[in-house]
């Protein structure tokens, strides 16, 4: 069986639901859908600039935790409970991956766990990969 190792955020949401945050096997991070929540268990104010920030540093440091970084990321989805909210989501993501932008989905949900959630979003990494990166 391939090794795998496990990145926690959230002990006691994960173990009630049975999940990590993110999960290593071989060369592959698979990062769970990561919503915005602080250390305190409180959901990040502000709509969804703010939360996708939140979002995208809990992965990032899943990512790391695991030997990663958001730049070996190449899937996102992402969810949002207000479609007329994305441009605010959308500078943080640039941010984030204007050097290298991933392959994306982003979808208008209904609802997420939390009602003051607006945004949720699932990573999938690749590191050590032997492809070289063409534009």
């Amino acid at each position: 069986m391939t090794n795998r190792r496990r990145s926690h955020s959230n002990p006691e949401f994960e173990t009630r639901f049975a999940y990590c945050r993110a999960l290593r096997v071989g060369n592959l991070i698979h990062v769970s859908g990561t919503a915005a929540v602080e250390d305190d268990g409180s959901v990040t104010p502000g709509g969804a600039g703010p939360q996708t920030a939140r979002c995208l540093a809990i992965i990032e440091a899943a990512l790391e935790e695991l030997g990663g970084s958001l730049a070996d990321v190449v899937r996102l989805r992402m969810y949002i409970t207000d479609i007329d909210q994305t441009e605010s989501m959308g500078e943080h993501l640039r941010a984030a991956f204007a050097d290298a932008p991933p392959t994306s989905t982003l979808v208008e949900v209904r609802g997420l766990v939390d009602p003051e959630m607006i945004v949720e979003i699932e990573a999938e990494a690749i590191i050590d990969s032997s492809i070289d990166e063409v534009d």
